[in-house]
């Protein structure tokens, strides 16, 4: 019995975990094709840094507004979900993993399934097992990213048409090991970022918890419900979404770096970067910074935050709800 309620759990921690993944995707898909577009971009992405024109080829993309209008007036409204497609396929079992994994890790270390007595473990063991999730999700739909980075960083003209023309593409310019281009430095960007965004989730759904006791404290109310409201949760959501982002984004554009080394690319998107360009993650760090400097690794820093602020909220909320739904459904 206890065996098929720990199944029935985890269906619906998966369940709802890539129901969350898919309505944050689609919510925040224009601010992640521009990100992508400027990380991806070799020449400067800001109007300051392009002062030193002698050293830069003109670039495509200067800034967020200018580069939502040349996206809007190149290729329309369509061009914001570009790649998503291959972005839901990826999120959803992703987003199913890493819950599902996080529950029971949880679950493992804190003795108990109840969401209530995973809040009381130790912030480290929150943050462990944040990295720990996030990692077999990203070993689980790494294919998927790689395909969404490729469709979202081409613009008009398409050089691949459709999914199956970037994959088989990759398969016969990289061969199958192509569709793992990047896995490593994503793993050791992962670790971090997982670990940073479940870990401050927690940490401040802790903190909202004591602030509404405390409230409720200085009212005498007889009330001693300390749950939290959707807006707290997406409070709680938007600030680990941002923490872990800002923090991780270096090796978030190194990992891009890899994801299109040796692909094909339109000449009027910028310089096209060759195939084997960097030795290992280390020289890719030493090559942007040496060729682009520090604003290199910070390229798209902007749009993402703008982006993974309300995606982190969105698909934490999304996620509390859908699980207790679920979780109505079946009990």
């Amino acid at each position: 019995m206890e065996e098929k309620g720990q199944l029935k759990r985890a269906l619906t921690e998966a369940t709802a975990g890539a129901i969350a993944g898919a309505i944050s995707r689609m919510v925040t898909s224009p601010l992640d094709v521009i990100k992508i577009r400027f990380q991806v971009q070799l020449e400067p992405t800001s109007s300051w840094t392009l002062l030193q024109r002698e050293l830069y080829k003109p670039s495509k993309y200067t800034g967020i507004l200018q580069a939502a209008k040349d996206i809007y007036l190149e290729e329309g409204l369509p061009g914001f979900w570009r790649g998503n497609v291959p972005a839901l396929l990826m999120y959803m079992p992703y987003t199913a993993i890493q819950f599902m994994v996080l529950h029971k890790l949880k679950s493992f270390a804190a003795g108990s399934s109840k969401t209530e007595d995973h809040l009381q473990l130790s912030p480290y063991l929150s943050y462990l097992s944040g990295a720990l999730a996030g990692c077999a999700a990203t070993v689980g739909s790494y294919p998927f990213d790689l395909l969404r980075t490729i469709l979202a960083s081409q613009g008009e003209p398409k050089v691949y048409s459709s999914m199956r023309s970037a994959f088989v593409d990759i398969i016969k310019t990289r061969g199958a090991r192509g569709l793992y281009a990047g896995l490593g430095p994503t793993l050791v960007e992962i670790i971090p970022y997982a670990g940073l965004q479940f870990g401050t989730y927690d940490t401040c759904k802790r903190w909202m918890m004591s602030w509404n006791r405390y409230r409720l404290s200085n009212l005498s109310s007889s009330r001693s419900d300390d749950s939290l409201s959707s807006f707290q949760l997406f409070l709680c959501g938007f600030a680990a979404g941002t923490f872990s982002k800002a923090v991780c984004h270096p090796l978030d554009v190194v990992k891009k770096r890899f994801q299109i080394e040796g692909l094909q690319r339109h000449p009027k998107y910028g310089a096209r970067l060759e195939n084997r360009s960097y030795k290992n993650m280390f020289d890719a760090v030493k090559q942007i910074l040496r060729t682009e400097g520090w604003p290199g690794l910070y390229k798209g820093l902007y749009p993402s935050i703008i982006k993974s602020a309300p995606a982190g909220a969105v698909t934490f909320v999304a996620y509390e709800y859908t699980s207790d739904w679920l979780e109505s459904l079946v009990s």
